[in-house]
């Protein structure tokens, strides 16, 4: 009944009378007091008056399905979408779906996440209301040694989300940072179900920095928001469904290969780390190159003074800048 009577609060630019909606729904006017009080504790803006009834004021900025779905041209990639204001974390909620063999594409969406988690371990801070934290559910029919191009496909497919919605041309930090003037304003975290050498599932976990106007002072160093680059807040629902759309064509291509041959020129050009001098820290030791670009397999190559390259697999080591974040 709440969806009926909020559909015709939406339907009428000016007040719907109380009885008016008894009338149509065949119901008492304590059922529709009770379900204006259950929107408006949602977060629904809307006016009473007596002899006029009720009007929609404003509505939540929420990023549910119902304002997710009218930006979204994907066959199969969110087209299923669960969303609750609070969570633990959307990879937890997304792998416990992958478990009950829920279906591929399926995007898991929170406002809140009580025990949101970084790469390492590390926590995920997460402001209610300002920025986007989603999972995505996948069953790549790949290798398990193939997982981690998932991740990288994701970094491609925001940073080109980011552009297209704000107009904030923004770079990857190898192998999975966006980041925007030095500065990051997305993590993704992907978690794989693995049966000997193939993937059961993978859940693609991404947090990104949208309307956040400050940081606390550990990260603000290194940490930044599209809204504190460009001034101009955004619309967390169509950018969200931007990257959706972007993400369905680039991992089918990803599929069509199995690796990043077709996808490694267009992440290459983006590379924030191409061309300069990076840190390479493995356990106690560190390392100097200049940074390449990605092979197809997404290891970063990486040259020695000397001329001489190798590969570096992400996971195995970290990749700073010499002078700073990037």
């Amino acid at each position: 009944m709440k969806e009926k009577i909020l559909s015709m609060l939406k339907s009428r630019p000016d007040y719907i009378s109380g009885q008016d909606i008894c009338n149509r729904l065949g119901v008492s006017r304590t059922a529709v007091w009770k379900n204006i009080n259950a929107l408006r504790a949602e977060g629904y803006q809307i006016d009473s008056v007596n002899n006029r009834g009720y009007k929609l004021l404003e509505e939540p900025d929420r990023i549910d399905g119902e304002r997710i779905y009218p930006y979204l041209h994907t066959q199969w990639l969110g087209r299923r979408i669960v969303y609750e204001d609070e969570m633990d974390s959307t990879n937890i909620q997304a792998k416990r779906l992958g478990e009950e063999n829920a279906a591929e594409g399926t995007v898991v969406i929170t406002e809140h996440q009580t025990a949101g988690r970084g790469r390492r371990g590390k926590g995920w801070i997460s402001p209610v209301g300002v920025n986007c934290y989603f999972s995505v559910l996948l069953r790549p029919d790949v290798l398990m040694e193939r997982a981690s191009m998932i991740t990288l496909v994701a970094a491609l497919s925001l940073a080109k989300a980011v552009s297209k919605t704000a107009g904030l041309d923004t770079m990857i930090k190898w192998p999975n940072d966006v980041v925007a003037n030095g500065k990051k304003i997305c993590g993704i975290l992907t978690e794989s179900s693995t049966d000997m050498e193939y993937i059961n599932y993978a859940v693609v976990g991404i947090g990104v920095n949208l309307n956040q106007t400050e940081f606390p002072d550990e990260i603000k160093d290194m940490a930044t928001s599209i809204f504190l680059e460009t001034g101009n807040k955004v619309n967390r629902a169509e950018l969200l469904a931007a990257f959706l759309n972007t993400y369905e064509r680039y991992y089918e291509i990803f599929l069509e290969t199995e690796d990043l041959s077709r996808l490694a020129d267009e992440y290459n050009f983006l590379l924030v780390n191409r061309g300069r001098e990076v840190k390479l820290v493995e356990k106690d030791q560190e390392r100097i190159y200049t940074a390449v670009g990605i092979d197809k397999l997404g290891r970063l190559v990486v040259e020695d003074k000397a001329g001489r390259r190798e590969t570096v697999i992400s996971g195995e080591v970290s990749v700073r800048g010499l002078y700073g974040y990037v």
